[in-house]
């Protein structure tokens, strides 16, 4: 089959801009393969998932059924960190709930200087993420390790910076998109109206944050005043709000006391 011919396949499955990224990302397009991308196209799988690459702060990360994929909105995260950190050396960052890796990743190669931890609970995100880690390079600066954010390894020390993207959808949110379903729910949902998350960070995380070390969490639409009250209720000083291209608060800064 020719490249125009999975195109126009590809463009009556799920639109021209899908088109264009699949076959210029797609090596083999034999009749069987184009045709189970349409298929994926039309049952609604997101191009992410269908060539397993996600670009995210300008790099390119592989992602695939075990993980979320990055999102733009999670760029503002990032940049809030490199605005505060961008003259530092030295910055020592944890990522809770690393994922792909996107976070900690891009964190690591614009900072000058940095290096930090990734931790997961899934072994299957743990092992996307050291391919990532391996892939752009940053081996030597990204440990990543399988843990759950409630039991945070001491072994790993403390740092300057601690960074998170956590599942913050209430399992009843009816707003979240069809996309998203393709994504590992444990990634997405937790429990109490999805603050659950928050809360257990907001009580594990200090005791590995060096003195003045701020934390960084990315947070859903409305949660701004329910992030806070559990982070100033365990002891935290609120440091700012962030919002994201859309002008949705979209990330909360923490200090430790």
């Amino acid at each position: 089959m020719t490249i125009n011919q999975a195109f126009e396949i590809f463009r009556q499955a799920g639109g021209i801009r899908a088109a264009r990224i699949i076959t210029d990302n797609t090596k083999k397009l034999s009749w069987w393969r184009v045709h189970k991308i349409a298929r994926q196209l039309r049952a609604g799988v997101p191009v992410a998932k269908i060539i397993n690459q996600k670009w995210f702060f300008g790099l390119k990360f592989y992602t695939n059924k075990y993980t979320l994929d990055p999102r733009p909105d999670t760029e503002t995260l990032v940049a809030a960190v490199i605005a505060d950190c961008e003259k530092g050396e030295n910055i020592r960052i944890l990522d809770l709930g690393t994922g792909t890796g996107c976070i900690i990743s891009a964190l690591v190669k614009n900072i000058y200087g940095a290096s930090g931890v990734g931790i997961d609970r899934s072994w299957q995100a743990v092992r996307v993420a050291k391919r990532n880690v391996r892939d752009l390079k940053l081996a030597q600066s990204v440990k990543i390790l399988r843990a759950d954010f409630s039991k945070i390894p001491d072994k790993i020390g403390s740092f300057d910076v601690i960074v998170s993207n956590p599942p913050y959808i209430a399992f009843d949110d009816s707003r979240v998109n069809n996309a998203a379903m393709f994504d590992p729910r444990m990634a997405l949902f937790a429990p109490d109206n999805g603050l659950g998350a928050y809360k257990v960070i907001a009580k594990s995380a200090k005791k590995h944050l060096k003195k003045n070390g701020k934390i960084y969490l990315e947070i859903g639409q409305g949660q701004t005043k329910s992030v806070k009250d559990i982070f100033v209720h365990n002891g935290w000083d609120f440091v700012r709000v962030e919002s994201d291209l859309a002008g949705i608060e979209r990330v909360l800064v923490f200090e430790k006391r």
